[in-house]
């Protein structure tokens, strides 16, 4: 099945799918920057595990339980027979499990120098306090500092963006170039539900040209290659956190128009 959204998949960011959606994502961008590199430059996978809240889905497995009832009446406390309330509600829990992400660095060959760092933002780099967002700022000052690029490719519409100095139009993604010789400027590409992700720049050490990295020719061929449609059922809505009546309105009309809602 093609991608049916013409830019990135809302579907996609559900905790159960995301973390195989940014492990291929990450391997498309390093094959597609590595081809275009001379030979002084080499695309690195620099992978790390944080912990992450996902929904686990249900599965069928032996277990020993705690304690043990058997069978038979349900009496009260005075002897007779009481019925019991089925809980109205099932819904599964939210589990921290350790996740493994990755970065691409791009580094000289000669003196193995860290030239650009290319970051596919994760829950975990979004999430509020000390140890999400906060901890990823002060990775980004340390790059900001060192002299190094930072390309920061936003794919999730929840969570805390990426700190710039002023606010940011409202928008479901985001992708951010920080260039070392224009720190503290930052280019900023919002993208809307509807839009096609853009062809971006990644900079090297100057003279040399920019690599141009097409993120959604990338994500397409990364959905087709998983077979996402599988896992997906674009009847129900799409994950957290809510879209605005006007990205609904959208949304619910091209998926009709594609034949996948009834």
């Amino acid at each position: 099945m093609e991608p049916p959204f013409p830019g990135m998949d809302p579907y996609l960011e559900r905790s159960t799918i995301w973390p195989d959606v940014h492990t291929g994502l990450i391997t498309g961008f390093r094959d597609r920057i590595q081809a275009q590199l001379s030979a002084q430059y080499v695309a690195v996978i620099t992978p790390y595990v944080t912990l992450e809240s996902i929904e686990i889905a249900p599965t069928r497995q032996a277990f020993i339980p705690d304690i043990g009832i058997l069978e038979g009446e349900t009496p009260d406390a005075g002897g007779v027979a009481v019925a019991i309330a089925q809980a109205p509600l099932t819904i599964p829990a939210q589990m921290n499990i350790p996740t493994r992400y990755a970065r691409i660095e791009i580094r000289s060959v000669t003196h193995e120098r860290l030239v650009t760092s290319i970051e596919l933002l994760s829950p975990a780099n979004k999430r509020p306090g000390n140890e999400g967002s906060e901890a990823y700022e002060q990775k980004r000052q340390a790059l900001f500092q060192g002299g190094v690029h930072l390309l920061e490719i936003d794919l999730l519409r929840g969570g805390v963006r990426p700190r710039l100095a002023r606010p940011l139009p409202p928008t479901a993604y985001c992708v951010f170039l920080s260039r070392s010789y224009r720190w503290p400027l930052v280019d900023v590409w919002p993208i809307a539900l509807a839009d096609p992700l853009p062809v971006v720049p990644v900079p090297l050490m100057y003279p040399d040209p920019d690599v141009a990295l097409d993120l959604n020719r990338i994500l397409h061929q990364v959905y087709r290659n998983a077979r996402y449609e599988r896992q997906i059922d674009y009847r129900a809505d799409p994950p957290p956190p809510a879209l605005s009546a006007e990205e609904a309105a959208w949304l619910d009309a091209h998926l009709r128009e594609r034949g996948l809602r009834p």
